[in-house]
């Protein structure tokens, strides 16, 4: 029996390991001797993470939270190690399986090496070069102590590569947020209300900030909205908005009839307004992968990527920081001139059976 540990921390991760899961019990059911326990680590409090977000993601309800939310970085890195540590000296798996960059991917990576437990990275490999962003620092301190990697890119291959580590440990299999999009998009649903009812595809952008570069910066902030404003005609933008975001934007006083702020949104809500948007704007590097294979024109307002491929073949552009850098953009994409999506190695829907085949010919 290959006995696994999947790991998630935050939403974006169950939506990385869901499509893990279907595989696993996909085998499971082919009569392949395998099993696993889903643990949320607690990292993200979020009260969408209900009954319904497992539901909609068609996934089983974690097998155990370990509460290790709140404090410092480091309180709440040492927090996740130590209840990690002890599930698994409860539950001894064959392999730990983490994704993604965020604290727990971390925590939990650190955890299992020193019980010398084989580690698995999902997303291993994936660079910024920017040491300033927390996600940089878990994923370089992951990928040293990983014994599997399981990339989306060649690019990320080559970063391992170039780190010293041997092809026979880099498993080029694709993305599984797009095995995710892929089997949901034809449940995407419209938001209930009168804003959303009012939205005609292809008029309206979204628009997501989050990264205190952009929005804990007063006047930056407010520039930043004033040239998307300026640059989008009289189309109007649906921001779901971090309550923090919100309050700074009170603040400053910003507000126009086209600027709609709302609560967040589910992910079949969220992607169905994408899925349908003439444009994004964003600070995120997840939906820069979504709005590149639903081939929606997408604005990173980042200085640098850790998904350069959807750059390089996907509908993403690396507008930078500086308010002044986004007329030019805006311009083009408002003028139907954006570049399309010419199709991304492996992101076809099929990663996580890769993942699993993969993983049953290591350990069986």
């Amino acid at each position: 029996m290959i006995q696994l540990t999947l790991v998630a921390g935050a939403r974006p991760n169950f939506m990385k390991i869901a499509p893990i899961v279907h595989a696993i019990q996909a085998k499971q059911q082919a009569g392949v001797s395998i099993s696993f326990r889903l643990i949320h680590t607690g990292q993200h409090y979020d009260k969408k993470m209900s009954g319904d977000f497992f539901e909609q993601l068609n996934i089983p309800e974690p097998h155990a939270n370990l509460g290790g939310g709140g404090g410092t970085q480091a309180e709440q890195t040492a927090a996740i190690m130590v209840a990690f540590e002890k599930e698994l000296l409860a539950h001894r798996p064959d392999l730990v399986i983490v994704v993604g960059d965020v604290t727990s991917t971390l925590a939990c990576s650190i955890a299992a090496k020193k019980l010398v437990i084989d580690v698995a990275h999902v997303e291993g490999g994936i660079r910024s070069g920017d040491l300033s962003m927390p996600e940089e620092i878990n994923r370089m301190v992951t990928d040293s102590i990983t014994d599997h990697f399981f990339t989306t890119s060649e690019i990320a291959n080559n970063n391992l590569r170039q780190l010293g580590f041997d092809d026979s440990s880099i498993h080029f299999v694709g993305n599984t947020m797009i095995d995710t999009l892929m089997a949901n998009m034809p449940r995407f649903k419209r938001p209930d209300g009168e804003l959303f009812d009012q939205l005609v595809a292809g008029e309206y952008f979204v628009m997501t900030m989050h990264r205190p570069a952009n929005v804990d910066q007063e006047e930056k902030l407010k520039q930043m909205i004033d040239a998307i404003l300026d640059g989008t005609g009289d189309l109007p933008i649906v921001f779901p908005v971090h309550p923090r975001t919100a309050k700074n934007l009170e603040q400053l006083g910003i507000s126009s009839s086209r600027l709609h702020m709302t609560e967040p949104l589910s992910y079949l809500e969220f992607n169905y307004l994408v899925k349908n948007a003439k444009g994004v704007i964003t600070d995120s590097g997840g939906i820069t992968e979504e709005a590149s294979v639903m081939n929606v024109p997408c604005i990173t307002l980042r200085d640098n990527t850790e998904r350069a491929e959807t750059v390089e073949l996907g509908t993403n552009e690396l507008v930078g920081t500086n308010p002044a850098n986004l007329p030019p953009y805006l311009k083009k994409l408002m003028a139907g001139e954006w570049k399309s999506y010419q199709g991304i190695p492996l992101w076809d829907g099929k990663t996580s059976e890769r993942i699993v085949s993969k993983i049953i010919n290591l350990y069986s």
